[in-house]
């Protein structure tokens, strides 16, 4: 049986365990509601983009943008991977880089080669450890402040990536907030940009027809790449939300958890002490016999 004092130095270590718990629940939970702010206030511009941007390219021949057209022969897959920059958030980033390695395995085994952009600290460290995977880029320490503009850079990487034939088609990987309990991760392909098939558009009923100025040419053009970009922002937006929510729901099992172990502890404290007394009372009335004797 542990002494006494080894069971109270464990539950003074306990507690200073859940203190620390505690205190980034209540950072997460703080972090939480910024980035879930943000990406609610994204969602409907990032929705209305795409609707707006599935109506102008209805129709329209896919050689008139090379972001619009497919590929004859897919021989290199991108995956943009976004991930936190630091663990302690339960299962989140395992799940993410679980769904990468799935697609990767799937890619590699059509006889595509797959190159990797990283974007997040977990996600650099997966992709040096695929070995049937190429690292085009990683951005490390930019999870926690980020503007548009980082969207704008990771964009801007990829488009180029594509129009030089670096990579033939592109998937964005990352964590979609559903909820405080509940986050997905996604692989969402985004080039080349799809268009709507035309059981869709029948589904649809009636449309309204419009017409634009410049020529709807001119519009894609300067349309495509920007939607590349949003595409990319909602996933850092979500990624950040989830991963907040995901710390705050970690850190709170492991509070009680320190609640339960220190109940435990303190149990088998008062048992120890208890015996412990017990033996000295026994001590005590053995010499008193003895004197006695």
């Amino acid at each position: 049986m542990p002494s006494l004092k080894d069971v109270k130095k464990k539950i003074e270590s306990v507690q200073k365990t859940q203190q620390i718990t505690r205190a980034m629940n209540m950072v997460a939970s703080a972090k939480l509601r910024r980035a879930q702010e943000r990406i609610e206030k994204f969602r409907p511009y990032a929705d209305k983009y795409y609707e707006m941007l599935k109506d102008l390219s209805k129709g329209v021949d896919v050689s008139v943008h090379p972001l619009l057209e497919p590929r004859e022969e897919i021989k290199a897959t991108g995956i943009v991977l976004i991930t936190s920059e630091r663990g302690l958030c339960g299962a989140f980033n395992t799940n993410l880089i679980t769904k990468a390695e799935k697609l990767i395995k799937e890619k590699s085994a059509e006889g595509k080669a797959v190159k990797i952009l990283a974007v997040g600290r977990k996600a650099a460290h997966a992709a040096k450890k695929v070995d049937s995977a190429e690292i085009l880029n990683s951005y490390i320490g930019v999870m926690d402040n980020f503007d548009f503009t980082l969207a704008n850079k990771i964009g801007l990487e990829i488009i180029k990536a594509y129009e030089d034939h670096v990579v033939d088609e592109v998937y964005l990987i990352y964590g979609q907030f559903v909820s405080i309990l509940r986050q997905e991760p996604v692989a969402l392909q985004i080039l080349p940009v799809t268009q709507p098939e035309a059981e869709e558009e029948e589904n649809q009923g009636p449309q309204a027809l419009y017409m634009y100025e410049p020529s709807v040419e001119g519009l894609l053009a300067e349309l495509l790449p920007r939607f590349i970009k949003v595409q990319v922002y909602r996933g850092l937006l979500d990624t950040s939300a989830s991963e907040h929510a995901a710390r705050m729901t970690a850190m709170d099992t492991a509070s009680k958890n320190c609640d339960d172990m220190i109940h435990k502890l303190t149990l088998a404290y008062n048992k120890a002490r208890q015996a412990a007394i017990t033996a000295e009372l026994l001590d005590i009335v053995g010499g008193a016999e003895a004197l006695k004797g």
